[in-house]
């Protein structure tokens, strides 16, 4: 039974201030000593980041639709571990989900997984009694969402908060809070949303404790945390590197039954490969960080290393070679085409990339791993591992996909399905190699990435503790 204290914390609409608000609280109850784990719902990187700087615990992702609703639970239990109090960010509207599936991977599909409380940040820059009606509305849309209280933002002056208090006294609904407009706890925007932490590290420091400052002095703490614990448990136990990659890292784990109801979870595949060998030292996996590559899920480290690997973290930006004795690479997304210079700059790990992978030594790389490996990136010479070329362009390509492996790779058997997320403003051409890495399937039939000997590389963003067996699968080929 999962019994850590909650909030979701969602909105009408996205530009609410749900991020303030969740990261402040999430600093402001650290503050205070209390253990605090922060979660976000849907696929977003860049949140996480602030979670992390918040409660200084490792940011996690509840993803109905990439992970399957019957993991939520065991993975926010996972994450909430030990703590006296979980804050889940919300994604877009209360209501919103993957496109054209209904509530699937919503923040009220996940606050009812987790039977959370919600309270609902209210943009009140514009409105006086009619937040009464908002809020009424969004209250009594679904029965099975319990909107547990209210938090005002960007309130002009007392007067206005007085109007505001005064018409939701009859919502039945608490007001728990009430937030000025403040310069001091924005964060810079850019193309793909706010900027990560890990560029602007002490402004992002100095933006999270604006936050705590802010919702500590206009929200009632002790009437969140109170509502907090009243969320009743949910049964279950929460879920394990070690247990998903099959105990001893022999055999296979089946993955959760799909959901039949309300949108499916993810086909069970790829599974732990059978008879997976831990004779030897641990091989070392190479997993590119710093400012350029700073998209990445947690469980997918703890998975690589659960599977028996040496996870190692390096940075292309500043480091010149890969960590002593790399048997395999893998490269999330992020920003590069923010950093090409500076990676093409690096022309000695850029080599020493390009030889790892033609020596047949496995290389995983998502999205902005995918435009690292390519010939060159807006004109700049990159890794020249695919014969490709990207740049940067205006169109925002974003959205779930369901794929499936269309070649056998380092990642799955061909014929394997999977979920996942796609997140860019860059094209490259061409899109797919001879031996696609993904046939996709939503929300266009096309073929996409690239399988090169035992490199793989795409666009598709995926969550690994839906099919744990990719980084058992992955790790197995570095062995080889």
């Amino acid at each position: 039974m999962v019994n850590v204290p909650r909030l979701v914390i969602a909105a009408p609409s996205s530009g609410s201030g749900k991020t303030t608000v969740a990261t402040g609280l999430m600093a402001a109850f650290a503050a205070r000593g209390l253990a605090v784990s922060g979660h976000k719902v849907g696929p977003d990187y860049i949140d996480p980041g602030f979670h992390t700087l918040a409660t200084g615990r490792p940011g996690r992702n509840l993803d109905a639709y990439m992970c399957g609703p019957e993991l939520i639970a065991p993975l926010f239990a996972h994450g909430a571990r030990g703590c006296g109090l979980a804050v889940v960010e919300g994604v877009m509207g209360l209501y919103d989900g993957a496109s054209g599936l209904g509530e699937l991977a919503s923040t009220a599909h996940v606050a009812k997984l987790l039977r959370a409380p919600v309270v609902l940040v209210v943009d009140a820059s514009s409105q006086s009694r009619s937040v009464a009606a908002l809020v009424h509305g969004f209250a009594s849309w679904d029965a099975e969402v319990r909107i547990g209280g209210v938090i005002l933002n960007k309130v002009g002056s007392d007067r206005h908060e007085a109007l505001l208090r005064e018409a939701l006294e009859e919502s039945g609904v608490p007001v728990l809070g009430a937030l000025r407009r403040a310069e001091g706890v924005s964060v810079p925007s850019r193309h793909l949303g706010l900027v990560p932490v890990a560029e602007r590290r002490s402004d992002a420091v100095a933006a999270v404790a604006a936050m705590a400052g802010q919702v500590a002095a206009g929200c009632d703490l002790e009437g969140l945390l109170a509502l907090a614990r009243s969320a009743p448990g949910v049964p279950g136990a929460g879920w394990s590197a070690g247990e998903a990659v099959g105990g001893a890292f022999g055999g296979s784990v089946p993955l959760p039954a799909p959901s039949r109801n309300r949108g499916s979870a993810p086909d069970p595949a790829p599974q732990v490969p059978e008879g997976l060998d831990l004779a030897g030292v641990k091989p070392v996996v190479a997993v590119a960080g710093g400012a350029a590559f700073t998209f990445s899920y947690a469980e997918n480290t703890e998975l690589l290393a659960a599977a028996g690997a040496d996870v190692v973290s390096f940075d292309p930006l500043r480091d010149e070679a890969l960590p002593l004795g790399t048997r395999g690479v893998v490269i999330g997304g992020g920003f590069p085409e923010v950093y090409a210079p500076e990676l093409s700059a690096n022309e000695a790990l850029r080599k020493a990339v390009a030889e790892l992978a033609l020596s047949g030594a496995p290389v995983a790389a998502e999205c902005a791993g995918l435009l690292y490996l390519a010939r060159s990136l807006d004109g700049l010479p990159m890794c020249g591992v695919l014969d490709a070329e990207a740049r940067m362009t205006k169109r925002l390509t974003l959205g779930y996909r369901d794929a499936v492996a269309l070649t056998d790779n380092v990642l799955a058997p061909a014929g394997a399905r999977m979920r996942g997320h796609e997140f860019h403003r860059t094209v490259i051409e061409p899109g797919a190699g001879d031996e696609p890495a993904w046939g996709m399937h939503r929300p266009e039939r096309r073929v996409e990435g690239f399988v090169r000997g035992n490199v793989h590389a795409s666009y598709l963003h995926t969550h690994w503790a839906a099919s744990p067996g990719t980084a058992a699968r992955f790790v197995e080929r570095c062995r080889g």
